[in-house]
Order: C-alpha cells, then sequence, then structure tokens
C-alpha cells in the first residue's frame, strides 16, 4: 500500500502552551506575536487614508494659488476704472443701429467688435429685449 501526500500550503497557527493558556503559569512567559494581516478592503481603506493629507494639500495648493495669477487690487481698479452705459435691445434694432447711435463719426465695424466683445457674444445677431453693454464714446 502506498500513501500520497498533498500539502495546501496552510500552516497552523501557533498554539500557546497548555499552562499559558490556562493562565496558571507564572514562570513562563510566552508571547505569541501575530503578524497584521489586512484584507483586501482594509488595505483600500488604510491607503485612502494614508492619502487623504496628500489630496487635501493638492487642492489647497491649487486653489490658493489664484491669487497669484490676479492681485486682487489691481483688478478691482480695472473694473471701477470701467464704467459702462447699458442700452436695452428694442424690437427692429440692430448692432449697427446702436453702433452708429454712440458714435457717428467713426468706424462702426469697431464700435460693433467692441459691443460684440463686451458682451461675450458669438455673432452680431441680437434679440429684443436683450441687455447690451456698450462702449463709452471717445
Amino acid at each position: 500500500m502506498s500513501a500520497a501526500i498533498a500539502t495546501t500550503g496552510f500552516q497552523p497557527s501557533r498554539a500557546l502552551p497548555r499552562e499559558a493558556a490556562r493562565g496558571n503559569d507564572s514562570t513562563s512567559s510566552t508571547v505569541v506575536r501575530t503578524r497584521l494581516r489586512l484584507t483586501r478592503r482594509g488595505r483600500i481603506v488604510f491607503t485612502t487614508l494614508a492619502s487623504l493629507p496628500f489630496v487635501i494639500g493638492a487642492f489647497v495648493m491649487v486653489l490658493g494659488s489664484g491669487a497669484a495669477a490676479a492681485d486682487v487690487d489691481s483688478v478691482g481698479a480695472v473694473f471701477e476704472a470701467a464704467s459702462f452705459d447699458y442700452v436695452t435691445v428694442g424690437q427692429g434694432d440692430s448692432l449697427w443701429a446702436i453702433a452708429e447711435s454712440i458714435d457717428p463719426s467713426g468706424d462702426v465695424r469697431e464700435v460693433i467688435d467692441e459691443i460684440i466683445r463686451l458682451n461675450g457674444l458669438d455673432d452680431a445677431v441680437v434679440e429684443p429685449g436683450q441687455r447690451l453693454a456698450l462702449p463709452l464714446a471717445p
């Protein structure tokens, strides 16, 4: 008769000595050390918690760098110095007619381009009831 031995790779944990398990052995100070084992979920949680300060620091640095890109005092001075007239577009009005009324002696095309730029328009089409910021006449 023959025997086959198959190993599973599993090693049983070390058991406490009987005296230490019962708790009445005062001469033996055997300490069993176990290794910390994390599941996949535990590793994900641990990694997330460990990387959280770095992510928060990156957000603070990115959001805090806006002051370096634009000086608040200079931006405020630009908006205080710039003042605009406003007009509400009526039925049958066009940008050409509005631009002629602003600067009749100047180039109407340049005034139209300025109106389009100031108001962020895609083209020269305006709707009745639309409010437009107008550049001051020179």
